[in-house]
Formats: structure tokens, C-alpha cells, sequence
């Protein structure tokens, strides 16, 4: 049984003029996990949590598109929107139809707009370091916004540019960056979920770094009041990336949420 994301045993689908890949991974007799990386990343991020998660899950990977071995398209429908309808047409083509979703950062925002709408029940939403407006963003993240560059990117993280370079079948990171931005700030419809997450219903657990400096903890509590059962999980000495910075704390409070009914 294959263990963690390789980049190697995937497929691709057609969506929107972009070509999005996926891989599964686990046992593929029990329940549907989806799994969502976050700006820059690529499935392969999660790998520390599914070396425990695919013993007792299916595990479905996507890179979202423009990253990892997505392609891009055009780089005006790099939205949570559009995200959303890719990883639609990535379970229909699988025929499944009730999931439970894992989302880091973009992909818990992918993972708020499924969860208020969507033709694909989800049974659990899972969604770590994800403001859900952008008003949310503290004046730190919204500077960091404002000073990206593919340079400054390059310099700073080194290594995702390079396995970017290595993965991605069209690679253009000038034009990824900059979709990126806008991706963050767009404050349209096709954004961010806002005041929508209120009709969120399904089980959902909230996790957030307590050194998370993208984003407020008033801001995830008033998050958590808003969808109604929602539990709230604040890591302690985390700051966004949890499942790097505290992976075992991460995973007890993981195990305890998917053990509930």
C-alpha cells in the first residue's frame, strides 16, 4: 500500500483549459479523504500526515492548478472558485460523491466552498490556517502581499521554486506568482467564502497555529461562531505550516476529530 504522494502513479483531468493532477493513495476500501495543499505547494506537503491517515482512508491528492503538475491555464481563473469546480470534476470523473476534505491555507478556502455549496457531500471538512475573508489577514500578511515577487519568492524559498521548476509541465513562475496575488487579494465573488461560511453544516474542525501571524485568533473565533458545531483546535509553538512545526499534536487532535461521529 502506497503511503505518501510521489508525483509519479497519477492521472490527469481536463477542467477549464487546465490539466489537473491527481494521485490516490491509502486503502481503497475505505471512506474518501481529499487532500488540498496550500500557495505554492503540492500534495507532497502532506506526506507526514499520510503515513498515519492512509492506513483507515482513501486518499485523493490534487494539485491545485498552476502548481505542482497542474498546469495553468489562464491565469485570470487561478480562484477558490474555479479550484473548486477542478477538484468537483476530479471526483466525478472518480465517481465519488461524499468526501471528507483536508485543506491547508488556499485549500481550506477550496475546502470553506465546498462545504456551503457543492453537488459533493462533505462528510467532514478539515481546514488548517485558512482565513475565510480578506479582511481577515493581519497587516503583516497583507504587506508580505504586497511585496511579492517570483524574485523575492526564489530567494527566500529556494527549494519549492525548484521543485516547481522540476514538476510542473509548463512551467512559468513569473506568471504563477502573480495569479497568486491575485488569488490572495481577490475580494470578489470568486474569493474568498466571507460571511457564506455561516451555511457551512457539516462537521468541521478549525486549526490554527497560536504563532500563525497571517492571521488573528479573534479572527478563527469569530470563524468558529459562525459555523454552527464547528470545534476550534489552536496549536501551540505553530505557526501556519502546523503539520511541519508540531506534527504529532497535529495528529492527536486529527485522530480525535475522525474517530467522532
Amino acid at each position: 500500500m502506497i503511503k505518501e504522494f510521489n508525483h509519479k502513479n497519477g492521472h490527469y483531468i481536463e477542467s477549464n483549459g487546465a490539466k489537473i493532477y491527481f494521485e490516490e493513495i491509502g486503502d481503497n476500501t475505505k471512506p474518501v479523504m481529499v487532500m488540498l495543499h496550500g500557495g505554492f505547494g503540492t500534495m507532497e506537503d502532506y506526506n507526514s500526515m499520510t503515513s498515519y491517515l492512509s492506513k483507515n482512508f482513501r486518499i485523493i491528492g490534487i494539485d491545485n492548478r498552476g502548481q505542482g503538475k497542474s498546469t495553468l491555464g489562464n491565469p485570470k481563473d487561478l480562484t477558490y472558485q474555479q479550484m473548486s469546480k477542478d477538484t468537483e470534476m476530479v471526483l466525478e470523473q472518480l465517481g465519488i460523491d461524499k468526501i471528507i476534505l483536508v485543506g491547508f491555507s488556499d485549500g481550506g478556502d477550496i475546502g470553506y466552498r465546498l462545504a456551503i455549496s457543492s453537488k459533493v457531500k462533505i462528510e467532514k471538512l478539515i481546514a488548517i490556517g485558512a482565513p475565510w475573508h480578506f479582511n481577515n489577514y493581519s497587516e503583516v500578511a497583507k504587506e508580505i502581499f504586497n511585496r511579492v515577487t517570483p524574485e523575492s519568492w526564489k530567494d527566500k524559498f529556494p527549494q519549492t521554486f525548484e521543485k516547481y521548476e522540476n514538476l510542473n509541465p509548463e512551467p512559468d513562475f513569473s506568471k504563477l506568482t502573480y495569479a497568486l496575488i491575485d488569488l490572495w487579494t481577490d475580494e470578489k465573488n470568486s474569493g474568498y467564502p466571507k460571511e457564506n461560511v455561516k451555511n457551512i453544516s457539516c462537521p468541521t474542525l478549525l486549526i490554527k497555529g497560536d504563532q500563525d501571524y497571517f492571521f488573528s485568533g479573534e479572527s478563527i473565533v469569530n470563524l468558529n461562531n459562525l459555523i454552527e458545531g464547528s470545534l476550534l483546535f489552536i496549536i501551540p509553538n505553530a505557526q501556519h505550516e502546523v503539520y511541519e512545526d508540531q506534527p504529532e499534536i497535529l495528529k492527536i487532535g486529527l485522530n480525535q476529530f475522525l474517530k467522532m461521529n
